[in-house]
């Protein structure tokens, strides 16, 4: 049996109101019939959306008769919902949830880390639970490792990382000078980097069980040019990858869809079960999601 509660923290009541739903379906309307307008007007609603987000809140779903929570972090520029579809199927396998929403352009690694996963940690223990899963998804990777290391998680258990930039992405290097970009990466987004300078070079081999799930699609054929083959259009395989990991497993999926789809719903499962994923998903058997 399943219980939610929504935990919210005031700051994102902008997107909800009439005339904010009137404003977003007239700017719709009148660019219906272009998509690349449509496409610019979704990122740009996207963003305005995470910008509303001022302090990390949560989305709690407990579980009876579990002593097991998992908290999900999100990636840069996302939000939670984002990542309801992989806690739901979370959910379905028994285990309690910590939904975290966090402001990824609010600072750097070092001001959200111990903010987003703190409250994911806080919150799952208010569940009962005496082990504590992530799955995260592109920054917040980063998060958990470099909150892991600053503060070691006593009761840390299993880790699923979708599309994590461990090695840096080459794409924060070759688009640091470019007008806006500080706008569209924050200050922990310009971190990731595959510099010395860039906040995964300072990070060392991780010290938990972690399984590291790479995407080889791309929905943005001109970011993936500025990538080393395969990607998944901000990340490449190579650079998710860090000494320590127990396991590996490469999907069809891009950067801003590895959060959805069966695959990656039954190997993260698997993973927090066994912290092995599906021999017959590593074998490319059984892929379609």
């Amino acid at each position: 049996m399943l219980r939610r509660l929504i935990i919210l923290i005031p700051g994102d009541r902008h997107s909800n109101s009439k005339g904010g739903r009137a404003w977003i379906a007239a700017l719709w309307q009148t660019h219906r019939m272009n998509r690349i307008y449509q496409s610019a007007l979704l990122l740009m609603l996207s963003w305005l959306a995470t910008a509303c987000v001022t302090e990390p809140r949560a989305e709690v779903v407990t579980a009876n008769d579990s002593n097991e929570c998992v908290v999900l972090l999100h990636g840069l520029n996302r939000s939670w919902r984002a990542m309801r579809p992989l806690a739901e199927a979370l959910q379905k396998a028994g285990f309690a949830t910590a939904n975290i929403d966090y402001p990824s352009q609010s600072g750097t690694v070092e001001k959200i880390a111990p903010l987003a996963v703190g409250l994911g940690l806080d919150k799952c223990r208010e569940t009962g639970a005496t082990r504590i899963h992530f799955v995260t998804h592109s920054l917040g990777g980063i998060l958990l490792r470099y909150q892991n290391e600053q503060s070691p998680i006593p009761d840390l258990g299993r880790v699923v990382m979708l599309g994590p930039p461990n090695q840096g992405s080459e794409i924060i290097d070759k688009t640091r000078d470019w007008p806006g970009f500080e706008m569209l990466t924050g200050d922990a987004g310009a971190e990731l980097g595959t510099g010395s300078e860039g906040m995964p070079s300072k990070l060392g081999p991780v010290n938990f069980e972690l399984g590291v799930i790479a995407g080889t699609g791309t929905i943005n054929v001109f970011a993936s040019a500025m990538l080393p083959d395969p990607d998944d259009g901000k990340v490449s395989v190579a650079s998710t990858q860090v000494e320590g990991m127990d396991d590996f497993l490469i999907v069809g999926s891009s950067h801003h869809y590895i959060t959805r789809g069966d695959v990656v719903f039954r190997n993260t499962v698997a993973f927090l079960r066994t912290g092995k994923f599906l021999d017959e998903d590593k074998a490319g058997i059984g892929m379609t999601d």
